[in-house]
């Protein structure tokens, strides 16, 4: 079987890649790094008016109708330039609406959210690494409309989201404006500064469960949240061999470029060898939500382990390549190394996940 990107998703990944070179070079991102609002609602929109806050949704509430790998492709893109933008919080988001939501729900809240015009994210996670859908523990309201009370942590760009996707007991999940009594948002200190985090608390605050949500709906968000992150750190950890590289060849030691040292010409290779083989699996993980779902949830649980785990290694591999500059905040290693940790952590860790895939096999 010959699987590959198609013509069209190459140029979905240049576009992308080509827009965050002219609107977010180096110099750009660490001057997000020193803003105390650390967000950039108009590369965001940038990025929105190119579809990226659609590709995936349905024509008819302006979405781009895409598949699941088209998403991936974009997200293994934002990875390799370490992009400081909510796509895959919001993406979750919207997956979630599309899974879970009414048809009235999603007319009413799909549209302004495929065009960009307001943007959501997820709040699943509670302490102590809880974070799929049967271990939430929200009490679910009575009814489509209720008020809940508890505290969700690591909620991607939650100083920024205009509506808040909650996952509840029972995998149910619920919608929360920002803007509802009782909301308290509390910005957090993340590694990660390509990505804000926050807690956000709920006092008796109102919310709208969607009405069709449920294991299998929320089930379906957690997996595509597993490719997005395994796609993310497949082009991050390819960045990172790329300067590693490029270091290489260009950094002097004794007279000569350090790229001739036969001890880092091994680091290297083994750095692309761990690395490139591994996409397939990505690839394969996002193909098979849209095509063979029975086989899905293994495949996304494999991906986001194995990536993420390599992504971390290579990171650590590559701050080692640079030498001193490697550890210091002016090198830009550091900024990929700590996205590593992010993608590592979210959704459940490397070991949670092989030990899901495990069980799902039979194991």
């Amino acid at each position: 079987m010959d699987f590959d990107l198609s013509d069209e998703q190459r140029l979905l990944q240049e576009a992308v890649l080509q827009f965050l070179e002219n609107e977010c070079p180096m110099s750009r991102l660490r001057e997000l790094f020193d803003d105390e609002v650390g967000y950039d609602p108009v590369l965001w929109k940038g990025l929105a008016e190119m579809g990226l806050a659609g590709i995936h949704l349905p024509s008819e509430y302006g979405g781009s109708e895409l598949e699941i790998l088209d998403l991936a492709v974009a997200a293994e893109t934002l990875g390799e330039a370490a992009a400081p933008v909510p796509f895959l919080s919001h993406s979750l988001a919207t997956q979630a609406i599309v899974s879970g939501g009414s048809e009235e729900q999603k007319s009413r809240l799909l549209p302004s959210l495929a065009a960009g015009e307001s943007l959501a994210t997820i709040a699943f996670a509670e302490e102590e690494g809880v974070w799929l859908p049967d271990q939430w523990t929200l009490a679910v309201p009575e009814g489509a409309l209720g008020k809940i009370s508890g505290t969700k942590e690591i909620v991607e760009f939650g100083e920024h989201a205009d509506t808040f996707v909650v996952g509840l007991a029972g995998a149910k999940m619920g919608i929360v404006d920002r803007n509802a009594s009782g909301v308290e948002i509390q910005r957090v200190e993340g590694a990660d500064r390509t990505r804000r985090i926050a807690r956000v608390r709920f006092d008796s605050t109102p919310i709208e469960v969607l009405e069709r949500s449920g294991a299998e709906a929320a089930g379906r968000v957690r997996d595509v949240g597993l490719v997005l992150l395994a796609a993310d750190a497949f082009g991050g950890a390819t960045k990172l061999v790329d300067m590693s590289i490029e270091y290489a060849k260009n950094r002097e030691q004794f007279g000569v470029t350090i790229g001739h040292f036969q001890a880092l010409k091994h680091q290297l290779a083994n750095m692309a060898v761990e690395i490139e083989p591994a996409r397939a699996l990505y690839w394969y993980a996002a193909h098979a939500l849209d095509h063979d779902p029975e086989d899905a949830v293994r495949t996304a649980a494999i991906a986001k382990s194995h990536l993420c785990d390599r992504y971390s290694q290579i990171a650590r591999d590559a701050t080692e390549a640079h030498g001193g500059i490697g550890y210091t905040w002016e090198g830009d290693t550091q900024i990929w190394f700590k996205r590593a940790l992010f993608d590592r952590v979210f959704l459940g860790t490397p070991r949670f996940h092989r030990d899901r895939a495990a069980d799902l096999a039979g194991w």
